[in-house]
């Protein structure tokens, strides 16, 4: 391989979406990512379907969508990590790996003996990346952390759905669980920084994310408005607490986004519309009025974009350089040309399917771009070869097998 990680070794001990979401990220840049699963069962999410990847002849295979979106790349290890023959082999993996990941509660790992206290004197130079929903520390840390529990612990659902006072209003989450794949994200960046830091070192440490902790940081603006006013963002449905018109508004045959972004879109906006008056009208003229007679000037808009239909929309609001979009299902999200011409979907090998259609990473690399080397490995796959390699004979491998230790 000749990723920028080729030369990383990963020992990936998490499930279900955060942790699996980083180890995905690092496996694509081309670090060996060796999962450990639980005997028998593996990674919850390999339970998660209907639906499940379908063989040739359109049949249910064992491996749920689920899983597949986030173990691309990496080799399957099955190991009872709660007994005493199973921590042997982690200490032994962790002696040789550069990168460890786990989301097991706090202290969970401790009580066996792989805490990153632990390991670290078997490997002085190990990076621990240690992902709960609450941290290490604080008077959560011993909870167990869900995303939509996260979601609406850390705000985001008080900012998310449509206004109270409409039909429908009230908390919604995310459509996809951003708490999760955000952790895994800082994540990957974390365990990128602490590399970095033991090549200057030659020290690993722990690098400790928690769930709630990324959601309130993802606030970004949200965030920041209440810190610096004191005043709590509420629910806007599709519309943008400081930029106005920015919202989904019906055409004559569907919906589309306009995101008028500034006093000059604004203006070639209304010309396009027969409606330059508005830009005169001082409720209007600038954002900041905008915004202030929201209620005002909504109506106006709506009224002239139900006169045509989202095509012709979206073609006059390209060539008038007014920011414009359309709202598509995922069938055309991903026909789309841009998507289609960005390389996003890959077709990746696999042995119960022949060939798996996945979504390819977002980083475009001009020297080391991301590799599609493996499909999610079926449970237990490389158990032999990982533990050959690390010196176990067959012997110790049979014998371990016997004991449903693997």
């Amino acid at each position: 391989m000749s990723g920028a990680l080729s030369h990383i070794r990963v020992l990936d001990l998490s499930r279900v979406l955060a942790g699996p979401w980083c180890g995905q990220i690092l496996a694509d840049l081309g670090a060996e990512v060796i999962k450990v699963e639980r005997p028998g069962t593996g990674d919850d999410t390999r339970g998660w379907g209907p639906p499940y990847l379908k063989d040739a002849d359109g049949n249910d295979t064992s491996e749920a969508s689920y899983y597949l979106c986030a173990n691309r790349g990496k080799k399957s290890v099955t190991l009872n990590i709660a007994t005493p023959e199973g921590q042997d082999v982690v200490r032994k993996l962790a002696a040789r790996s550069d990168v460890l990941i786990e989301n097991y509660k706090v202290g969970t790992l401790a009580r066996y003996g792989l805490a990153y206290d632990d390991l670290s004197v078997v490997n002085p130079g190990l990076v621990y990346c240690s992902i709960t929903g609450f941290g290490q520390t604080g008077p959560y840390r011993d909870r167990a952390g869900y995303d939509y529990i996260v979601q609406g612990m850390g705000g985001l659902m008080s900012v998310t759905g449509e206004r109270d006072d409409r039909p429908g209003g009230g908390p919604q989450k995310v459509g996809v669980a951003v708490a999760d794949l955000s952790t895994g994200l800082y994540a990957a960046i974390g365990i990128l920084a602490a590399l970095n830091h033991r090549n200057l070192t030659g020290l690993g440490q722990q690098v400790d994310l928690g769930l709630l902790d990324v959601q309130l940081a993802m606030l970004a603006n949200a965030g920041q408005n209440y810190l610096s006013t004191g005043v709590a963002p509420q629910r806007l449905g599709n519309a943008h607490p400081s930029i106005v018109p920015y919202n989904v508004f019906r055409t004559k045959d569907g919906h589309i986004i306009l995101a008028v972004g500034n006093d000059q879109q604004f203006a070639a906006f209304c010309r396009l519309a027969g409606q330059t008056a508005l830009t005169t009208d001082p409720r209007f003229a600038a954002n900041r009025d905008r915004v202030q007679n929201r209620d005002a000037l909504m109506p106006l808009v709506e009224a002239v974009m139900v006169t045509r239909n989202s095509c012709d929309w979206l073609t006059a609001l390209e060539l008038a350089g007014v920011p414009a979009g359309p709202i598509n299902t995922l069938e055309q999200a991903y026909a789309d040309p841009q998507i289609q011409a960005r390389g996003m979907v890959i077709d990746v090998p696999h042995p119960l399917s022949g060939r798996v259609r996945m979504t390819a990473s977002p980083l475009k690399l001009s020297a080391t771009p991301p590799e599609y080397h493996a499909p999610p490995p079926l449970l237990g796959q490389h158990t032999r070869e990982v533990l050959t390699q690390l010196g176990i004979s067959a012997a110790e491998i049979d014998s371990l097998a016997h004991k449903e230790i693997i």
